[in-house]
């Protein structure tokens, strides 16, 4: 029988309910509880964990003060499935994120109240990934009852604050909440059901000038904080460039720009009638595969030197320039590796002909399995460009098609 003959009705009331929890940061304890329990009924083992803030506090991608990391009645849930003699097999983890980011202006209905049509799903969340996470779960179940015969486990883990750097899945990584080893996993993110193998880091920095205030009428009185920020902010799209030309990934041919620099935020001035004397920007910059954080942090520090040394203003008025929220390091595995042929394996056997891996230009929770010695791979339904997008959707053929090659991949993987 085929997944979605099997799990079609199931899996559409399952997402239907998971889309209405509104599981923005902080607030996902009661969506977790309510799928623990329905692991529990459906026949898993489940294991749950809070991540402990002194110990992210020691990670490089979280901040340093143990109380800016929130992570109170913020539980992360797995299940396990085992087959056979569960030690003498593999263990294959299939990881989705429960969290969503706030819906903000630009919906045409209520975020937290999916819409059905035409064969679309339009809610927060869709796409960036309860759907993703709902196909690992009833692709687990579909597994098993197919009567495997084979050694191994299965776990399926829901966890929490992939937005803010990946709380869940980084305490999973520091500190493995199973009695059992884990031999790869599978993230699925919304790839569009292509294998990603390798995910870019992000360096995330705010940036403070200091000018002269004077009243708008005698502007020459004073000194603007802009043209100094157009500079600094010219000479690291310069750098961009440089950077798109000298460092180098296979996986990242096809990007127009591949580590990008993005001013997202920026307030300057007080008053409008006043001379902006103070600005803040912040920026976030692209590290790839192969480069540390701290490497492109120095880069950039030079960059934004040299600009100050050049104006004798900000010689003697230098701007701050420091760390801030999350930062990411890139994470990359070897194409070859068992789990990657597994998902390739179910791909080619449904007749999908781009089984090429892929590299992405945004990070996630992959790259804290990666740095532990667990190898990930990105593999979901759904296309990156509708993550975090008002009236977000998905596809449910694709969501359909993802839990059946999950499945497959899975049991390649596991029999192999």
């Amino acid at each position: 029988m085929t997944f979605a003959t099997a799990w079609d009705e199931q899996l559409r009331s399952f997402v239907d309910d998971l889309c209405r929890f509104e599981t923005t940061p902080g607030d996902e304890a009661p969506a977790q509880k309510w799928l623990r329990e329905f692991l529990e009924q459906a026949g898993f083992e489940t294991y749950t964990w809070e991540a402990n803030p002194e110990r992210l506090a020691d990670h490089p991608s979280f901040p340093d003060d143990p109380s800016a990391i929130e992570t109170a009645n913020r539980p992360s849930v797995a299940g396990v499935l085992e087959f056979g003699d569960p030690d003498a097999g593999r263990t294959l983890v299939l990881n989705g994120h429960v969290d969503v980011v706030p819906a903000d202006s630009g919906w045409t209905g209520e975020p937290f109240e999916p819409r059905w049509r035409d064969g679309t799903l339009t809610a927060r969340g869709a796409t960036d990934m309860k759907s993703g996470l709902a196909a690992a779960i009833f692709a687990a179940r579909h597994l098993a009852a197919s009567d495997p015969h084979f050694d191994g486990r299965l776990v399926v883990e829901s966890v929490v604050g992939e937005e803010e750097g990946g709380i869940g899945a980084a305490a999973a990584a520091l500190e493995n909440p199973y009695p059992f080893e884990r031999d790869a996993a599978i993230v699925a993110e919304p790839t569009d059901c292509r294998p990603v193998i390798a995910t870019e880091g992000s360096l995330m920095k705010r940036l403070r000038i200091e000018g002269r205030s004077a009243h708008a009428a005698t502007r020459w009185h004073g000194e603007s904080v802009l043209p100094h920020f157009e500079r600094i902010r010219q000479a690291f799209s310069d750098l961009e460039s440089e950077r798109g030309e000298r460092v180098e990934h296979p996986l990242y041919k096809a990007f127009p720009i591949p580590w990008p620099v993005c001013f997202g935020r920026l307030e300057a001035g007080r008053w409008a009638s006043s001379v902006p004397d103070e600005l803040t920007a912040e920026v976030r910059i692209g590290v790839a595969p192969g480069e540390t954080v701290d490497e492109v942090e120095r880069e950039f520090d030079e960059r934004l030197a040299s600009v100050v040394a050049a104006d004798p203003f900000l010689g003697a008025n230098p701007p701050a320039f420091e760390r801030f929220s999350i930062q990411f390091e890139p994470a990359e595995i070897d194409p070859d590796e068992p789990v990657v042929k597994a998902v390739q394996s179910a791909m080619t056997a449904a007749g999908l002909s781009d089984t090429a891996p892929r590299g992405a230009t945004y990070g996630a929770d992959s790259r804290h399995y990666v740095h532990a010695g667990i190898p990930t791979v990105l593999f979901g339904p759904g296309e990156i460009q509708q993550a975090h997008f008002p009236d977000e959707s998905i596809e449910w053929e694709a969501v359909l098609a993802a839990g059946e090659l999950l499945a497959a991949a899975a049991r390649t993987y596991l029999e192999d």
